[in-house]
């Protein structure tokens, strides 16, 4: 099997200006300018921030930032796309799932411990990336080994010290030649027999009152033999064998310490936390009694977000700059009804705007993977060469937005419902067309979709 080294990728995002921060951002999300303004700018002062004296540094303090909009209108494909640029760890979290700490749900510090080991993910690519050259030949002569077996000391003992030396030679010779037929391709129907560590699962019984995190993070230290795992040995083809080597000869090359201790670091420095439905843990007036996932939650957010340490797995993570941007719809509830010192810990303000009918047009077409784009690459795995007129698309935008009205405003999901129900029957019969031009205009999207949209009562049902 043909073995190729991955490419690299280097990232420019310290070169990369507010303005051409949100040129990005707009090749994927449409409209919302003054949210991708003030996310590239928080993004442009950790690029700032790193160039300061170590001192004056771990004064500045991340500009977080609260996103107050509907759903549907782009907070959380901002703040995704904006990680991706960076290449930063990105974590989502909906603020919903969490309790108030003694009670049953999730603690709020498993936002933080789930953020470090999407970093420890990520510096362990980067540094398999780095060995995978070594690995790859590593795995080559493993398998090599598998396919020729070496001599063995008795039976070079045996042989007279002429004997052995033509042996060798001999060995060699042919090794070589299998390590070509390896490289070609010829011996990718061979089988061999691999030795493949299994991984253990064992079950415990969870303490009341304790952490699922902190079992988490103990036990490997405690028991570190009961996750070990057994190796058993496996027939596979060749390029199935080769794959699994560089894994494992990756694994072996790659310093899990020092990947943790820089997992750590960047996210300190780098990372990037979305707590989402903000809107919902905000108490609401006149509430009595205790209320655990509301503003308990709250108080045990902030000290997260004003900077605190918390313990996993991979060691001591600071919060003080880590960029935390929350969203909400806040259609109920309003910011002021968070926690005075909560709301002070999100200096920065945005508030995104309903989408229209222009801008689903714009939606439909004009972003990287755009869902017109999407259905007609699906489509077109089954020969179909699917066409909408710019009429088409604008009746569906028209749809989009008066259904919005209606009911229910879900901002750009609703054209996900309504390309679905309009290609309803293409999709369906695709596989048995004969004709594979498809046109949709403006009457096609009238026939499927008008008797719906006029009756709001089956609109609320399909729609």
């Amino acid at each position: 099997m043909p073995i190729y080294l991955p490419e690299t990728t280097t990232t420019t995002i310290d070169s990369l200006t507010p303005r051409q921060i949100v040129a990005e951002l707009d090749k994927y999300v449409i409209g919302q300018h003054q949210a991708k303004r003030a996310v590239a700018i928080a993004l442009r002062n950790r690029v700032r921030r790193q160039k300061l004296p170590a001192d004056l540094a771990d004064e500045v303090a991340p500009k977080n930032i609260l996103m107050i909009g509907p759903t549907g209108v782009g907070k959380t494909e901002i703040a995704r796309r904006l990680a991706r640029l960076a290449q930063s760890p990105f974590y989502k979290v909906e603020a919903s799932k969490f309790t108030e700490v003694g009670y049953v749900g999730r603690d709020v510090e498993s936002m933080v411990r789930d953020l470090v080991q999407l970093a420890v993910d990520m510096v362990r690519a980067e540094r398999a990336v780095e060995v995978h050259e070594k690995a790859v030949a590593n795995a080559e002569e493993r398998l090599l080994d598998l396919l020729l077996p070496p001599l063995k000391p008795a039976e070079v003992s045996d042989a007279g010290p002429t004997n052995t030396q033509v042996s060798k030679e001999i060995a060699s010779t042919t090794r070589e030649k299998f390590r070509e037929q390896l490289r070609s391709g010829k011996l990718d129907s061979r089988v061999v027999e691999v030795s493949v560590n299994e991984k253990s699962s064992p079950t415990f019984e969870i303490i009341a009152g304790s952490s699922v995190d902190e079992i988490d993070i103990n036990m490997k230290d405690m028991l570190p033999g009961l996750f070990q795992g057994r190796s058993r040995p496996r027939r596979m083809k060749i390029p199935d064998a080769v794959e699994y080597l560089i894994q494992e000869e990756e694994q072996k090359l790659v310093d899990m310490d020092s990947v943790g201790r820089a997992a750590v670091e960047r996210v300190e420095q780098a990372g990037i936390i979305f707590i989402d439905e903000i809107d919902k843990i905000a108490g609401r007036g006149g509430a009595q009694g205790p209320d655990v996932s509301r503003e308990g939650v709250q108080r045990d957010i902030l000290p997260i977000v004003e900077g605190t340490s918390v313990n996993t797995k991979h060691g001591i993570v600071r919060t003080d700059h880590i960029l935390f941007i929350a969203a909400g719809a806040f259609h109920i509830a309003k910011p002021s009804d968070l926690i005075p010192e909560l709301q002070g810990r999100f200096p920065i303000r945005v508030e995104l705007e309903a989408l229209g009918t222009d801008d689903f047009i714009r939606i439909l077409t004009e972003p990287k993977g755009a869902l017109v784009t999407q259905y007609k690459a699906l489509l077109a795995t089954e020969g179909l060469d699917l066409e909408l007129t710019s009429e088409a698309i604008s009746r569906i935008s028209e749809f989009a937005s008066t259904v919005n009205e209606r009911s229910e405003n879900i901002g750009a999901r609703r054209l996900h419902t309504i390309m679905e129900k309009l290609l309803d029957e293409i999709s369906f019969e695709a596989p048995e067309m004969s004709e594979k031009h498809i046109e949709i205009d403006a009457a096609y999207v009238d026939r499927m979709l008008a008797d719906i949209v006029k009756n709001e009562d089956l609109a609320r049902y399909i729609l």
